[in-house]
């Protein structure tokens, strides 16, 4: 039988997209798979919300009902196999589809979320045109580009849909406001987006200013996802690997950096303030550069 979770673990919400992603696609309903794989009612869709991890076998099944073979069959069998344990590193280019399904459903499910960017624009809050720059600035395939782009897009639902947006809060270094990505222009509309994003009652930003002293935000980016029905994790991306670290005293370590910024960072409006400013600098600068 699956497993009910109390506290859903990383792996355990990314093998559930996997899941949903690939019912989708096949075009098969949650009802008649469940009459298929010869489960009750509704044991699909359970899955799909991580409201019940299936067994190793159960996936096993699923995947040979859909004609999921390969590469692709093999990933999902290890997210299912791993399902239960709390920690998870992902490491190397393969393991990047993982590592983003791992973050979107954490975003999906939480209740809110604290990050911290010391050199660029939070992906919730990107433009396209950033993210494509960005992207494109990694040495993605075009292909890619596109649909990362798309997926960025999309996980920015959780801050803006209308029942229970996520409550954001976005700790950005001034770095990350100067530094030009994708060209003037684009960063430029990109701090114009942050400050509409900023006007969201559920979405706080806060700049951490230049020139004030060591501060742990200097050990590099991470987010901390709250959950209504499971503990918290802590999430660290890397260039190419990413780790999900549920530790409580981790977390709770995480927590007092998050204290210690907010003693350093500037108040949001004077954020939102700070930004307009810079925003318009490069505008002007766009416009210097086109007329030259």
């Amino acid at each position: 039988m699956p497993v009910v979770t109390e506290g859903v673990t990383p792996r355990a919400r990314a093998l559930a997209a996997a899941i949903r992603e690939i019912r989708v696609r096949t075009e098969i309903s949650g009802r008649k798979l469940s009459a298929q794989l010869g489960l009750s009612h509704g044991t699909v869709s359970h899955w799909e919300t991580g409201r019940r991890v299936p067994t190793v076998e159960d996936v096993a099944a699923f995947l040979a009902v859909l004609g999921v073979v390969g590469g692709e069959k093999d990933r999902v069998l290890d997210l299912a196999r791993h399902a239960a344990e709390p920690n998870w590193l992902t490491v190397g280019m393969p393991g990047i589809p993982q590592q983003l399904a791992g973050a979107w459903e954490c975003e999906r499910a939480a209740s809110a979320i604290v990050q911290w960017t010391p050199m660029i624009i939070p992906g919730l809050l990107q433009t396209p045109d950033y993210a494509r720059a960005v992207a494109a600035a990694a040495g993605l395939p075009e292909g890619e580009i596109e649909s990362r782009v798309m997926v960025r897009n999309s996980r920015r639902e959780v801050i803006t849909r209308r029942n229970s947006p996520v409550v954001f809060e976005a700790l950005i270094c001034e770095v990350a406001l100067r530094e030009v990505i994708g060209s003037t222009e684009v960063l430029a509309e990109q701090l114009r987006w942050l400050i509409d994003m900023a006007k969201r009652k559920n979405v706080t930003v806060r700049v951490v200013p230049l020139r004030v002293g060591w501060h742990p935000g200097f050990a590099g980016p991470f987010v901390l996802y709250d959950f209504p029905d499971a503990p918290p994790v802590l999430y660290f991306e890397h260039y190419s690997s990413g780790a999900f670290v549920p530790d409580a005293d981790d977390v709770q370590a995480y927590r007092e950096a998050v204290e210690r910024l907010h003693e350093i960072a500037m108040s949001h409006t004077a954020s939102t303030r700070l930004i307009t400013d810079i925003a318009k600098e490069w505008s002007m600068r766009h416009e210097r550069d086109t007329l030259a």
